[in-house]
Parts: C-alpha cells; sequence; structure tokens
C-alpha cells in the first residue's frame, strides 16, 4: 500500500549535517509535506513546543542535549504540547541494553543506522497505522512496551485495558 505523507510534519533532530539532509531528503522523497530540522536536543525541543509536529526523528548522540534528553522532555515537561508524539530513535548503536534504555525513556520506534529509506518509511508508516497506547506510572510516561498479545497468557493483569479485554 502506497502511503501519502503530504498532510504529514517531521522535526528531525540530528547533529550530523550529511546524515540530517539525508534524512530530510528521504523524508522529502516520500512527500511528506512539512520537514522542520535542528541541530540538538534543546533547539528540537524549542522547535517541538513552536511547531508541533506529528512525529520527532532523533539521533541519540548529540552535544549539549542528547537525543535520551529530548525524548524525556517531550514525554514528561510541562511545557511539552504533545507528551504521545510518536518519536523515532536513530542510533549506530543496537546493543540490546542501548535499544532498552531507549525503549524506557519513551522512545516509540527504534531506526539503527545505517538505514534505507525503505526502513524509514516503514517506521513512519507504523507509528502512523498502529499508534501504541500510552502508559503511565510513577517512574515512566510513554508507550506501551508490549507489541504482542499473548494468546493464552495464565500471568497476572495489571492494566485496565487488560481487564476490559
Amino acid at each position: 500500500m502506497a502511503f501519502q505523507f503530504e498532510k504529514l510534519s517531521v522535526l528531525i533532530v540530528e547533529d550530523t549535517i550529511p546524515m540530517l539532509k539525508l534524512v530530510s531528503s528521504v523524508l522529502d522523497a516520500l512527500g511528506v509535506g512539512t520537514i522542520h530540522t535542528a541541530a540538538e536536543g534543546a533547539e528540537g525541543f524549542e522547535i517541538f513546543c513552536r511547531d508541533h509536529p506529528d512525529i520527532v526523528i532523533t539521533d541519540w548522540h548529540m552535544k549539549p542535549t542528547s537525543g535520551i534528553e529530548l525524548v524525556k522532555q517531550i514525554r514528561l515537561s510541562k511545557k511539552s504540547p504533545n507528551r504521545t508524539t510518536p518519536i523515532i530513535m536513530m542510533t549506530g548503536f543496537s546493543a540490546l541494553p542501548r535499544v532498552a534504555e531507549a525503549r524506557d525513556s519513551g522512545v516509540t520506534e527504534f531506526l539503527v543506522k545505517p538505514f534505507s529509506a525503505n526502513d524509514l518509511a516503514r517506521r513512519l508508516a507504523y507509528v502512523i497505522n498502529k499508534p501504541r497506547d500510552f502508559i503511565e506510572t510513577r517512574d515512566y510516561f510513554g508507550p506501551d512496551r508490549r507489541r504482542r498479545r499473548v494468546e493464552g497468557y495464565k500471568g497476572p493483569y495489571r492494566r485496565n485495558s487488560d481487564l476490559k479485554a
């Protein structure tokens, strides 16, 4: 199925100019209507608050404000205009502890560099077509980490949505 992204607004936060241009070019080629860019997390949060993009794509390692810090600001700050905005984290590090840290910070999707235009398009389509419920606890706010239902699950149900199912 071909996606039409012309009404989509995306913020790219990336400190490496060639990668910023590459992601921007891919989004442009996919037909994304509005592309905002920032060189690091603090600038990205300012643009996020001002322009309210539909999706944020951010690099992990940036200075002075990292992508993880940006995610936490979007998810937890009282200034955040939309704490449930989908966030795609780009990084060259794919070790499980890194993926877990990103997930536990509230990242919606993870994209390992190098990636193809198809990989990026799939992540965009996924966050649009399969939005995840958000969970709020004492120490976490972000997308529900469960991606699938396990048939025949016999353990305890801990979420209200489980009790209604």
